[in-house]
C-alpha cells in the first residue's frame, strides 16, 4: 500500500528527499493499511529540534468505537537530529518547504518521504502543462504513423 502525493511535483520543486518514520496510535495504523489516508495538503515543520507532520488526514477506523484518533492530529516524525539540524538550516537559508510526498510501508512500519521543495511559480506550471501536452501530442502522431506504415 502506497499513497503518492502528486499535487505536490506540480506544485513545488523537489530539491531533496528524505525518509522517516511516523509515530502513530493503534486505530490509525489500521486506517492506513486500508488506504484511508489523505497527504495532499500536510506539511513538515521543526518545533525544539523535533520534526512533527501537519494537516495529514487519516479516516476514523471504522470498529475503532471509543479507543479511534483525531483525523487531523499533528504526528510526530523520526529523524536522527543531525538530519533535523541539517534540514533546519537550509529551512532557514532558502526558504524551502518540507512537503510529504509519499506514505509507504517498509518492513511493515510506516515510513513518510519527505521532500526539501521550493514552489514554483504559474509560468513554470503553465510550461510543464505545455510539454506534457506536447508530449501526449507526439506520442499519439508517432502511433498514429507506425500503424499507416
Amino acid at each position: 500500500m502506497e499513497v503518492k502525493n502528486r499535487k505536490a511535483y506540480f506544485d513545488y520543486q523537489i530539491i531533496e528527499t528524505y525518509e522517516c518514520g511516523i509515530v502513530l496510535k493503534g486505530t490509525e495504523i489500521k486506517s492506513i493499511r486500508s488506504g484511508k489516508v489523505d497527504i495532499k495538503d500536510s506539511y513538515a515543520i521543526i518545533r525544539k529540534g523535533e520534526l512533527f507532520l501537519l494537516n495529514m488526514y487519516i479516516a476514523p477506523y471504522e470498529r475503532g468505537n471509543l479507543f479511534n484518533h483525531e483525523e487531523r492530529r499533528t504526528r510526530k516524525l523520526l529523524m536522527h537530529k543531525k538530519e533535523i539540524l541539517k534540514i533546519n538550516t537550509v529551512l532557514k537559508e532558502n526558504n524551502y518547504s518540507l512537503i510529504p510526498l509519499k506514505l509507504y510501508f517498509k518492513q511493515n512500519r510506516a515510513k513518510i518521504l519527505l521532500g526539501l521543495a521550493k514552489g514554483k511559480k504559474q509560468y513554470d506550471k503553465r510550461q510543464v502543462l505545455k510539454e506534457r501536452e506536447m508530449k501526449k501530442r507526439m506520442e499519439k502522431e508517432w502511433k498514429d504513423f507506425t500503424k499507416n506504415c
